[in-house]
């Protein structure tokens, strides 16, 4: 758009972003196939040290706008974790209490299916520590998904397929550490099918609260703390993510629900 253009759009590169993504995750993989230690074990989290992925979106999104932008890029890309300022009113809701209504519901779909689902045991100072290492990895991985990435890809493709390659690809990177968990291709092709569906909710809620990373990054971490405090430890004989996948991917089956498939930047209560 002429002189008037802004960063994003003049020099971020959502290819190279990936490239680098997965070029930071090689060396956690070959980790994670030397090593059988396990990250949290004492929480119920217990992934393979190949799960440290998490880190890569943040330093290749921290190397590239330093290469592109410089220290102002910087600044101005970890300021948007702080800028909350629309996340209020409605909004509030679907940002901390959708992903545990979803878990909720999956929880009963897998009681009432006869599926061996624990009986959740919710530990206070055991919540409070979840809660702050996953704030602390969602904040790392959407400052670069969300905050390097989503914007261009957005001016590109619009919002629905912009999202929908974010999932895929955030989805392919984990594939990895879902194998050396021990984890079979069912389980797989389950979660990261729910992952697809999980990066649109995200995508919605970014373009509803102004494009800052305060919503995603909450979303993110109660995501993460509902399906561990569920479903502890992920086993396939208790959880069966190609559940919760059916019913986050629903809601998104109507476009009008989240505001149509090029900004996904409309939400209609009631409708």
């Amino acid at each position: 758009m002429g002189s008037a253009a802004t960063p994003n759009r003049t020099v971020r590169s959502p290819t190279r972003f990936f490239f680098l993504v997965v070029a930071l995750a090689v060396p956690l993989w070959v980790a994670g196939a030397i090593s059988r230690r396990r990250l949290l074990p004492g929480l119920g989290v217990n992934l393979p040290i190949s799960a440290l992925i998490f880190l890569c979106p943040l330093l290749a999104a921290l190397i590239l706008v330093g290469r592109e932008e410089g220290r102002p890029g910087i600044r101005r890309l970890l300021t948007k974790l702080l800028q909350g300022s629309r996340l209020r009113g409605p909004w509030v809701l679907p940002t901390v209490f959708l992903m545990p209504l979803i878990y909720g519901l999956s929880y009963l779909l897998h009681r009432a299916l006869g599926r061996h689902a624990p009986v959740p045991h919710v530990d206070p100072v055991e919540l409070a520590v979840l809660s702050a290492v996953f704030l602390f990895t969602a904040a790392t991985e959407e400052t670069g998904w969300m905050g390097y990435a989503a914007d261009p890809l957005q001016e590109q493709k619009g919002a629905i397929e912009a999202a929908l390659l974010l999932g895929l690809v955030w989805s392919g990177v984990h594939v990895i550490p879902d194998l050396q968990g021990g984890q079979s291709w069912r389980w797989i092709v389950g979660q990261r099918s729910f992952s697809v569906a999980l990066r649109v909710l995200i995508v919605w809620l970014y373009n509803n609260t102004g494009r800052t990373l305060t919503a995603p990054v909450l979303f993110h971490a109660s995501d993460n703390v509902s399906v561990f405090t569920l479903f502890p430890g992920h086993s396939e004989d208790q959880y069966n993510p190609a559940i919760t996948a059916v019913i986050t991917a629903w809601p998104l089956s109507s476009s009008p629900t989240c505001g149509g498939p090029r900004t996904l930047a409309r939400f209609r209560w009631g409708r």
